[in-house]
């Protein structure tokens, strides 16, 4: 029966689950934990919340962080830097088609992890060896996506607000051009692509998916008997469907006038024999004045 805290390693980055048991830990301190990569430091999102039982095993929080874990941190910061740089010259040097982002290293320095982009697959063994031998740790390469890319570097959208995946979003959502079509947005990919190169998360803010012009249909128990779902107004299941009955009425509780409902094919045929009508009066002979 574990006390959960959820944790995250880095601003807007996924949250993890750690067992606090035996721990007074408060929202927004920092802890030591063992993760997958070893000994890492990371932030309390979530307060402590008691399980009854968990369905996997729960890595467990050492520690709170002390002033002499976060001076490790901070070292640790400038040794990233002096690891990135070593591995763009030898990105360099080898001609590797690959674009260095970052790299972060774990409290202990048990592991070195190296952020990437690149068109695809890449041969980077040789680079692994050079790591090595220049560090004498467990190297990691790990290739990310564009948008990954611009989470993790940061910069200033067109809005000229620092960007959403930098500030609060922890997951990316699908974005399609639909989106923009049904905002009536220029379809003008220069305009709706952000610094990543792909179309903006915040196209998804205001998507709607159902159609223009329809509701969210009412609940069975929101319906009175006979009516179907619909906003502000009362009409036969038989009307709401499209099924209109031939020279029947349609009675609205808004306003309470009774208006004739006329089918769809009869609309149609009375718009083409006006179309007709016109037609014939365009090619009709004028009538010759009597001289």
């Amino acid at each position: 029966m574990p006390d959960v805290v959820g944790i995250r390693f880095r601003s807007c980055g996924r949250i993890y689950d750690f067992d606090a048991s035996g721990i007074e830990i408060r929202q927004g301190d920092r802890v030591i934990v063992e993760s997958e990569f070893g000994l890492s430091i990371g932030t309390v999102s979530t307060a402590a919340v008691h399980r009854e039982t968990s369905h996997k095993d729960l890595k467990k929080v050492l520690r709170i962080a002390g002033s002499e874990d976060l001076k490790i941190k901070q070292e640790n910061e400038n040794f990233e830097r002096e690891a990135r740089s070593f591995c763009v010259e030898k990105i360099t040097a080898r001609g590797i088609p690959m674009k260095l982002v970052c790299s972060e290293v774990t409290l202990d320095r048990k592991r070195i992890v190296f952020y990437f982009t690149a068109d695809g697959r890449i041969d980077f063994r040789e680079l692994v060896k050079d790591l090595a031998a220049k560090f004498k740790t467990r190297i990691e390469m790990r290739q990310i996506g564009v948008r990954d890319k611009a989470k993790l570097v940061g910069g200033l959208g067109i809005c000229g607000k620092e960007l959403c995946c930098r500030q609060f979003l922890t997951s990316f959502e699908p974005i399609s051009i639909k989106m923009a079509k049904q905002q009536d947005l220029t379809l003008n990919t220069g305009k709706l692509s952000g610094v990543c190169g792909r179309l903006m998360c915040c196209l998804g803010y205001e998507y709607n998916a159902e159609q223009p012009g329809t509701h969210a249909p009412a609940s069975k128990d929101e319906l009175i008997p006979g009516e179907t779902a619909g906003v502000g107004a009362s009409v036969p299941a038989a009307v709401s469907s499209g099924e209109f009955p031939v020279g029947g009425s349609v009675e609205t509780a808004s306003s309470g006038q009774s208006q004739k409902a006329v089918p769809q094919d009869k609309e149609k045929k009375e718009g083409d024999n006006k179309k007709r009508k016109k037609r014939r009066r365009r090619f009709k002979k004028k009538p010759q004045n009597p001289e």
